[in-house]
């Protein structure tokens, strides 16, 4: 950078005589603004009087063989320093800041400073414990260098103040920069978890619009109708439709229901009459074919109790009711039953097809 001396332009002999010397306005360069003339003449330094109009006849100007443009406006100046870490792969960069304003565009043009980041450059590598207070530490532990590293440049400034001649040097502060690899790395980390927690929020807010609607719905398709009007997303005459044919299908399925029981009723009433029937059937051929005497009202009675039905029953069978009209008959004495099989006695029924007679 150029500064504090902007410029610095040779100039020639001037010939004339004295009464008619003058410098043509062309061999000096223009001023930029907060700067000053400083002319060489002889071995001597000498600005330019601030303030006044440049005179081309002036005797420094006349006799001056260069002359040096000076900045003498305060400037915020940054230089930086390289720091090793604990790996060699890596290093930490050190960017200190400094205000610098000449206070002597004399001597700045006589030392020639033409960049002023040289010799501070040179102040910030004097410090020889910079170095040591980040070997110590890797790139990723870039905070803790950071402040190690303010601490010591607050005292090192203070110790051994910055001096330039001509300049008043003043330290501002110190920053510590990571490499390009290890920035980059971290702004892909930190990329990442922001995009991890953007899909995590998009995940809470579709639970969170999940479990609204599902208690939105349970209080009945009423609610979610209603809070469809209200959103303007279902129209009236549509709502009022769509429960009218709910109703009506609801009545036609409960009319289902009914007719599905009363056939199922039926069915089970016929299966049980049918079942009686043959347990009777069965009771009777069993009967007929022993000579043994046995209260067919008795144990058909007991047969009908153990299946829900009673003998004495409106509902009962042909086949229970014929038994039944049979027992009034005389029942033979123990005598005659035992006279033997051969004799056929009033009041026995030898098999069913007597008791259907």
């Amino acid at each position: 950078m150029n500064y504090p001396v902007v410029a610095e332009h040779v100039l020639g002999a001037v010939q004339g005589n004295w009464w008619s010397r003058r410098r043509r306005r062309d061999d000096v360069p223009d001023l930029p603004p907060g700067a000053v003339y400083v002319f060489r003449v002889g071995g001597n330094y000498r600005q330019f009087p601030e303030g006044l109009v440049f005179d081309p006849s002036h005797a420094d100007v006349l006799d001056a063989s260069s002359v040096s443009l000076v900045d003498t406006r305060a400037r915020l100046v940054e230089v930086e320093r390289t720091i090793p870490s604990v790996s060699e792969a890596d290093n930490f960069t050190i960017r200190a800041s400094f205000t610098c304003q000449v206070i002597d565009p004399t001597v700045i043009a006589r030392q020639g400073v033409v960049d002023v980041t040289v010799p501070l450059r040179a102040y910030l590598a004097g410090d020889s414990e910079l170095p040591r207070l980040s070997a110590g530490h890797r790139v990723e532990e870039v905070n803790v260098v950071r402040s190690e590293v303010t601490r010591r440049m607050t005292a090192y400034s203070a110790i051994v103040v910055p001096r330039v001649p001509g300049m008043s040097v003043e330290f501002v502060g110190a920053e510590v920069q990571v490499s390009d690899d290890l920035r980059d790395w971290e702004q892909t980390l930190r990329d990442e978890r922001r995009s991890q927690e953007l899909i995590r929020g998009q995940r809470d807010f579709e639970t969170q619009d999940t479990q609204r609607i599902a208690e939105l719905l349970s209080q009945g398709s009423e609610y979610a109708d209603a809070f469809g009007i209200v959103r303007d997303r279902i129209d009236v005459a549509q709502a009022a439709a769509r429960i009218h044919q709910t109703a009506h299908e609801e009545s036609a399925r409960r009319e289902r229901a009914a007719e599905d029981n009363r056939a199922h009723a039926h069915a089970q009433e016929t299966a049980q009459a049918q079942m009686r029937r043959e347990v009777i059937l069965t009771l009777l051929r069993q009967m007929g074919s022993t000579d043994d005497y046995i209260d067919y009202h008795q144990a058909l009675d007991q047969v009908l109790r153990d299946m829900g039905g009673q003998l004495g029953s409106s509902n009962a069978d042909p086949a229970a009711r014929a038994v039944e009209s049979g027992r009034d008959r005389p029942r033979p004495n123990a005598s005659r039953h035992l006279g033997g099989p051969g004799h056929a006695q009033d009041g026995f029924v030898k098999n069913e097809d007597d008791l259907l007679d």
